[in-house]
């Protein structure tokens, strides 16, 4: 795998650029050519050989965005290590856990991380981890920064054995089926899953998504600003650029540090061919005006895309018309961690083929998706809803949670036997494309309607001053559930109960009279995952006061928000039963 992703572009050209490190330091990018990445991943592979880690070991990446940190993966897969990646923000609790149950052998991590301008300590993280890790031999460090950390009897200085180490390894020869790397990712019960993906499906995958669903042409400069800590940057920041010989950015600031034209300050500045984000990351943006996105020059951009949930329409609007300057083709993707790469997108399709706003629409080759009814029944035709399931296997589909196969099955393949069941709810419109609905588990009933509550909160953030809307269903009244919908608005915006009302006008004119929501509750900010997701079990807590019973919180962005949160709704219904 190592060989696709370095060796073979190193024979042809040494001195491509494989990443472009775009520190959180603005204006200090770092340049890393081929022959300079697999250098780094041989010395980084025989340091981990020589302190007793083989083929099969787990190891913990637990870093920030760096061309060190994609070492540390490729140097993992080049010995037949599994790495698992735990995002650089986690609680010492998330990354225990997760190094449990995996049964890792050692952690790779960083003195300290910097973002936004801000520190953020690692390796005490780590210490406080591996306390509770029995299977952890070493722990090695490298410094991001100057600033000195406690080193203790585990723990190793990477750099200083990376300088001794010889700078050629041999790669580990790998079956096809043979494990690559674990990712952790949020089950609806709370406790993390570890989805495994293997070697060579997972890696033609990544890599074809990458090319033709971004049309990624040689020489191009790949802008994916997702963190390594989830799947987005295992796809399209480290293993399908690679294998395609490109050149792909490692973004490792916040879209707001120094300031709100940060992204675009980098597109001009690294001319950015192709820029892939999250739409809460396009939402906040939006959120600040068009001001900082024309100060810099866009002129590089070819393709836009848009990751992690669906992309409403305001939202897509401004990608694509602002930033895009209604030039660049913007591709909506729909996939998972458990999918491995993009499963539907606008693009690859027939040359000008047309693209309906904030719609995934087109499956990529070889994914048949197909929309189930409640019996199980497949749905046959066009304008229809369902549940979105995919009915034949593809080379990128995870092959199990790590230790727990049963639950596997269970999640993905008992709700429709014959079918890989993906949670969400689609609709395939008249001319067949489709547009995913939001999870099926968020999907409220009505009066006897199904909603899926993402129709709702894109009804309401068509609201000029509500950049963002979380709906959750709550129980139980005569008419089933209702809809309980938290907003924020935006700061200049007075009359928040004028505000309510006109959502009440937008929602039911949008959908209906029966979708309006029976509550709405204006908040200051949503509870994130560090992935943009919103948290919307916590809210479903909030609403139904089992506020003692509020459960695993460590993947939110800031756990400050649940007091918040909590304060909120306690003042609204105080206000409201006056």
């Amino acid at each position: 795998l190592t060989v696709n992703c370095l060796d073979r572009h190193v024979e042809k050209s040494p001195n491509r650029v494989a990443l472009i490190w775009e520190r959180d330091e603005p204006d200090t990018a770092v340049h890393v050519t081929y022959r300079e990445l697999l250098d780094l991943t041989c010395r980084l592979a025989n340091t981990l050989k020589k302190y007793g880690i083989q083929k099969g070991d787990k190891v913990a990446i637990y870093m920030s965005v760096s061309p060190l940190s994609v070492a540390a993966m490729l140097a993992c897969a080049r010995i037949g290590a599994v790495h698992t990646v735990v995002f650089a923000g986690f609680s010492a609790d998330s990354l225990a856990g997760r190094i449990v149950d995996s049964g890792c052998k050692a952690v790779i991590t960083y003195n300290q991380a910097v973002r936004g301008g801000r520190i953020i300590e690692l390796k005490m993280t780590v210490d406080e981890a591996v306390k509770n890790c029995p299977s952890i031999q070493h722990v090695f460090v490298a410094q991001r920064t100057d600033n000195k950390v406690q080193m203790g009897d585990c723990d190793i200085p990477l750099e200083e054995e990376m300088a001794k180490a010889a700078s050629v390894c041999a790669p580990e020869s790998m079956d096809s089926e043979d494990m690559l790397f674990m990712l952790y990712t949020s089950g609806s019960t709370g406790k993390p899953k570890g989805i495994v993906h293997t070697q060579a499906g997972y890696l033609l995958y990544a890599a074809l998504t990458h090319k033709y669903v971004f049309d990624y042409q040689q020489g191009d400069v790949f802008g994916c600003v997702a963190d390594i800590g989830w799947i987005t940057g295992h796809s399209y920041v480290v293993y399908g650029p690679l294998c395609n010989g490109a050149t792909s950015l490692l973004f490792e600031s916040t879209p707001v540090y120094p300031d709100p034209g940060r992204y675009w300050e980098v597109v001009q500045r690294l001319k950015i061919n192709q820029f892939y984000g999250a739409p809460t990351a396009i939402r906040l943006l939006l959120n600040y005006g068009e001001e900082w996105v024309k100060k810099y020059d866009r002129s590089s951009l070819k393709t836009l895309g848009s990751v992690g949930e669906p992309i409403n329409n305001e939202a897509w609007q401004w990608f694509y018309h602002v930033v895009g300057e209604g030039r660049c083709t913007l591709v909506d993707t729909w996939w998972q961690t458990e999918t491995g790469g993009i499963c539907i997108a606008p693009r690859p399709s027939e040359e000008k083929a047309e693209i309906i706003p904030a719609m995934a629409m087109r499956p990529f080759f070889g994914i048949v998706p197909v929309l189930m009814d409640e019996n199980g029944k497949v749905i046959e035709g066009n304008d229809v809803s369902g549940a979105l399931c995919i009915a034949q296997p593809w080379p990128g589909m995870a092959r199990t949670i790590y230790g727990d196969h049963q639950r596997f099955v269970d999640a993905y393949f008992k709700a429709y036997p014959g079918y890989y069941f993906t949670g969400d709810g689609a609709y395939r419109t008249k001319q067949g494309y489709y547009q995913i609905t939001g999870r099926m588990d968020d999907v409220i009933n009505i009066s006897g309607h199904r909603l899926g509550t993402a129709e709702i909160e894109d009804a309401m953030a068509d609201h000029p001053d509500v950049p963002e809307t979380a709906v959750i269903g709550y129980p139980p009244r005569i008419k089933g559930e209702g809809a309980f919908a938290f907003v924020v608005v935006k700061e200049e915006a007075a009359h928040v109960d004028r505000i309510r009302e006109e959502l009440k006008t937008i929602v039911a004119s949008r959908i209906a009279k029966y979708a309006v929501p029976d509550h709405i509750l204006v908040v200051k900010r949503l509870p994130k995952t560090r992935s943009g997701k919103i948290m919307r079990r916590l809210l479903r807590k909030v609403v139904t006061e089992q506020s003692s019973n509020i459960g695993d919180v460590t993947t939110l962005d800031d756990p400050s928000v649940v007091s918040e949160l909590l304060d909120a709704y306690q003042k609204y219904k105080e206000k409201s039963s006056s």
